[in-house]
């Protein structure tokens, strides 16, 4: 059984995961802070790495994004990626 994880451990969400729907919930995709799920995880990644290093204009986000390891932000976005 090694490498099958329970479906119930697939759909739970990474730490900080949950979090970010406070401000990227579902909303239309114009709006001023976008809705993050079912976005390309590579996206999320690298909208968290360009916050994070100071190339993406931020008002809270390049704070937030230093908070997570590459590791965990890497699970958050995949995460949000299956979320619909």
């Amino acid at each position: 059984m090694s490498g099958v994880v329970p479906a119930v451990a697939q759909s739970m969400a990474p730490p900080g995961a949950t979090a970010c729907s406070g401000c990227h919930g579902p909303a239309a995709p114009s709006a001023a802070v976008p809705p993050l799920h079912g976005r390309p995880s590579g996206d999320i990644v690298a909208a968290m790495q360009d916050f994070r290093t100071g190339q993406r204009p931020a008002t809270v986000m390049d704070r937030i994004a230093r908070g997570f390891t590459d590791e965990e932000a890497r699970a958050i976005a995949s995460w949000l990626s299956q979320q619909r």
